[in-house]
């Protein structure tokens, strides 16, 4: 006897309900960025008014032109644009190979391989600092690009792998022995079959890579000090004063800098999605 398979319908209260529901996970999760947006249009007279005057009266966008006045923001702009950018290729360059042979190669090790990886992954960049910090100013590389960029490629390097290696176990052996068949390399295989077909995985990866160097901060902090090398994480902190806090000139220099993340989102939200779910199921 077979049951009866379709769908249950909900009721209007039940999808009510749903709706509700996912109205208040939009709202709660958007929130804290369009009040920066609001507070960003405020006056500073306005913003400390009692009780609190949510939307602004008037819609004030000086404090986004004192952003570039007050400080050469920027540079600081593309100083995090030149530094994320080439981290994520370096970091991606050396995880394609290393996820590669994690995933299809009888490595003698590999769970050990695996576990060094992750523990890696796992260790506080702030434990590191000093180490690095000595590393850099022994190459004579502080107040340079590469200070940020070498960092930052190793310490994502170990996300980039893990993300990699879990799409590329989904993808079926086959097609790699077919190439290879026909008389392509395993490196061939890699560039002509694999990569191709991993396209939203190494999307997924890059986009991880180029948030987490887009928003360090204690790295860019300590390594470069000349204000000309300051990156966007450090350069929102110039604006505050020693005893004063210009919330609404902070926030504007905060959603100029959560902008460009917002636009790569957008832009590549499907692939990145795609990366999510499909480097999840293993073949």
């Amino acid at each position: 006897m077979s049951g009866d398979t379709s769908p249950q319908r909900l009721t209007p209260a039940q999808r009510a309900g749903r709706y509700a529901a996912l109205a208040a996970l939009i709202v709660g999760g958007f929130f804290p960025f369009i009040w920066m947006v609001l507070t960003s249009l405020k006056s500073e007279g306005e913003l400390q008014k009692f009780p609190v005057q949510y939307l602004p009266s008037k819609l004030d966008f000086s404090n986004y032109a004192r952003v570039f006045s007050e400080q050469p923001f920027a540079q600081f702009f593309l100083n995090s644009l030149t530094v994320s950018l080439l981290s994520t290729v370096l970091c991606i360059a050396a995880a394609v190979p290393a996820a590669y042979a994690l995933a299809r190669l009888n490595l003698r090790g590999r769970g050990l391989l695996m576990t060094a990886v992750v523990t890696f992954s796992m260790l506080p960049v702030v434990s590191l600092l000093v180490p690095l910090f000595r590393l850099m100013r022994g190459a004579n590389l502080l107040n340079t690009y590469p200070a940020l960029i070498l960092p930052y490629a190793a310490l994502s390097l170990p996300i980039g792998i893990l993300t990699l290696v879990a799409f590329f176990s989904a993808i079926p052996r086959d097609l790699e022995a077919a190439a290879m068949v026909d008389g392509t390399t395993r490196v061939g295989a890699l560039t002509r079959v694999v990569l191709p077909l991993s396209t939203p995985g190494v999307v997924t990866a890059a986009l991880l890579v180029f948030v987490n160097s887009w928003n360090e901060f204690l790295l860019a902090l300590s390594f470069n000090t000349k204000l000309s090398m300051r990156t966007i994480s450090v350069g929102v902190t110039l604006y505050q004063g020693e005893f004063a806090f210009p919330w609404p000139l902070i926030a504007a220099a905060v959603v100029v800098a959560t902008v460009p993340l917002v636009l790569l989102i957008a832009i590549f939200q499907r692939r990145f999605v795609a990366g999510l779910t499909a480097g999840g199921v293993k073949a």
